[in-house]
């Protein structure tokens, strides 16, 4: 029969008790180790699932190292012990206390008997690791919960601050009502489309690819390559791809308006990368149109553009670069990654 792991401790010094005793478990599959001396029980109490203690050995040792394990073991715990008596005496009543869950035999013993009581033993044991199990999973789920609480206190914080900033800029920018409706719709709509991807996630991250892909999407060509995506797919933190996304709504939204998007002929390209750099790693994006109409930088710089210089200046900290070249908007980002995660190559929308 194979033998199970070490599960069982044995204190019997005197006599045959612990040779005896580890061949009937040895007989029934179940693993022992014989300690010298109440100190290798105490130590070895944390792995094991059962002990086993002739009361002689006990009442010879100093008991305090045992007492304090006991007490001191968590609430899932109760350690069951098997304490070894001489036939016809009374269990010494300090004994029992002590060890508080405890089944005695007299000796000699049946062999079925001592097989049976550690049996029970272990299946209680087993038991309580499953408590233990189950207890140490309910506090990761109450710590998890606390955590997202927090986090959703702090997303919601950002996004009602966003809103808020959407709504003044968009009405200093807008020449009428409808155009402000149309245009804080939009954006609102943006700005949503990026939460249903971290909401999927459950706020932990949006993929860059798939950001671009539902922003740029519609405006992709299926004869010809109009919009191109190159890069690996990215996973940007929430923190990351709130502002980005709104970013990439306004370059979008300009590019279909005034720049290459706004006419068939027109091309947009984007590529990003990751650099690393002493251990820290930073996300470098391109955004590159050609084809369209002749660019020029606008004498009044609007909402978009204040977005993209001020949200991922100081909410991001990105490095940025806008230009208004004849041939087409030419607009650099670099911004630092925390904890992002990258996958094999990302195919385009």
């Amino acid at each position: 029969m194979q033998v199970s792991r070490a599960s069982v401790l044995i204190l019997a010094p005197v006599g045959r008790d612990a040779e005896v005793a580890a061949a009937i478990l040895r007989e029934v599959g179940i693993g022992s180790t014989r300690c010298s001396d109440l100190n290798g029980v105490v130590t070895g109490l944390s792995d094991a699932d059962c002990a086993i203690l002739t009361e002689e050995a006990l009442l010879s040792s100093h008991r305090q190292a045992l007492a304090d394990w006991i007490a001191q073991q968590p609430p899932w715990s109760d350690f069951p012990f098997i304490l070894l008596t001489q036939r016809g005496l009374t269990p010494d009543p300090r004994l029992r206390k002590l060890l508080a869950n405890v089944t005695v035999l007299e000796r000699p013993f049946h062999p079925d008997v001592l097989a049976d009581a550690v049996g029970s033993a272990l299946r209680a044991r087993k038991r309580q690791r499953e408590v233990q199990a189950h207890l140490e999973e309910r506090q990761r789920t109450h710590e998890r919960q606390a955590l997202l609480i927090r986090e959703l206190h702090h997303r919601v914080k950002n996004t009602l601050a966003t809103v808020q900033a959407l709504v003044g800029a968009t009405a200093r920018s807008a020449k009428s009502v409808d155009e402000f409706y149309h245009a804080f719709v939009a954006r609102i709509v943006a700005l949503a489309n990026t939460h249903t991807m971290l909401t999927e996630d459950y706020w932990q991250t949006a993929s860059l690819g798939e950001v671009l892909s539902a922003e740029l999407g519609p405006y992709q060509s299926a004869s010809e390559d109009r919009v191109i995506l190159e890069g690996p797919d990215v996973q940007l933190q929430a923190d990351l791809a709130v502002p980005l996304g709104m970013a990439i709504h306004e370059l979008s939204t300009n590019a279909a308006k005034y720049g290459s998007l706004s006419v068939p002929e027109g091309k947009l390209q984007v590529r990003w990368e990751v650099l690393e750099h002493e251990g820290a790693r930073k996300l470098r994006l391109e955004w590159t149109e050609r084809g369209g109409p002749p660019v020029e930088e606008p004498s009044r710089r609007g909402f978009g553009s204040t977005l993209i210089r001020r949200i991922l200046t100081t909410q991001c900290h990105a490095d940025i670069r806008y230009e208004f070249e004849p041939s087409g908007v030419h607009f650099r980002l670099e911004a630092p990654l925390v904890q992002e995660r990258l996958v094999p190559q990302y195919d385009g929308p």
